[in-house]
């Protein structure tokens, strides 16, 4: 009979072309799958909580797959540390109840963006942050944030050409948090449209310059067209933190 094995998983998404397979490109799914299918043996087909975007990193994602192999999963674990590339990493290996699937079963969906607001920018964190050289207005990214929790028509917040059919998504936390000198915005979300994070960054950043009042934000999310959004802030310093399952599925990740 097989087996249902859960897998919490790290990478730095700089060096890959998303998580999802594809021809001729290095993909955290092609990664993985290729290093476990030489260790169980056998060929593997992953489920995942979130389909990160290129350049988006994970600190807490999630992969589930059906395997044949017996092998203890403290072996597992060992040996995917050994045959994996520095970028990307399995923090983590159990076996979950016959049925789990990552992606199906998952309940929220938690990122981070980090903006760090200073005069000069970060060498050391040019590859996380995105760097505001001027000041924003607090209180209207938290009114801009305020604006995107609870359910809404997200289509201005993904390209106009997509695979979407169902554009509504509902929002259970969004908030603005300073950590030092970077505002990191938390959001979390039963499913995301892709680049929806990210638009919403680079919108609720006009808010914050002052370009845009936070009112307009509530506007567009009443399923205005793409272009009514702000720009497509970029990639590099947005990190999956954690998914969460229900209370039967043994509790979240890290980071929820």
């Amino acid at each position: 009979m097989p087996r249902c094995l859960r897998l919490l998983v790290e990478y730095d998404g700089s060096g890959f072309a998303g998580w999802a397979v594809q021809p001729g490109l290095r993909t955290v799914e092609g990664t993985l799958s290729e290093a476990l299918s030489r260790l169980l043996r056998e060929e593997v087909r992953l489920s995942v909580a979130g389909r990160t975007d290129a350049g988006v990193h994970a600190s807490g994602q999630v992969a589930s797959l059906q395997t044949q192999s017996t092998l203890p999963t403290e072996r597992i674990l060992r040996a995917l540390a050994g045959m994996l590339p520095g970028d990307v990493g399995v923090r983590a290996v159990d076996d979950a109840p016959q049925g789990f699937d990552a992606r199906r079963d998952a309940v929220a969906r938690r990122y981070e963006y980090r903006v760090l607001v200073a005069p000069a920018p970060s060498p050391l964190r040019r590859g996380r942050v995105l760097w505001q050289p001027g000041p924003l207005d607090r209180d209207a990214l938290d009114a801009a944030a305020a604006l995107v929790t609870g359910q809404h028509d997200f289509r201005a917040f993904t390209p106009t050409r997509t695979e979407h059919v169902f554009f509504h998504r509902t929002v259970t936390d969004c908030r603005w948090e300073a950590r030092g000198d970077e505002l990191v915005l938390a959001l979390e979300a039963d499913a995301f449209l892709r680049h929806m994070v990210r638009v919403l960054v680079g919108t609720m950043l006009l808010v914050g310059r002052g370009v845009w009042p936070p009112s307009r934000l509530g506007t567009i999310l009443m399923g205005a067209p793409r272009g009514a959004a702000g720009p497509t802030a970029p990639a590099h310093p947005l990190t999956l933190v954690g998914v969460r399952y229900p209370p039967s599925g043994d509790g979240p990740t890290p980071g929820l």
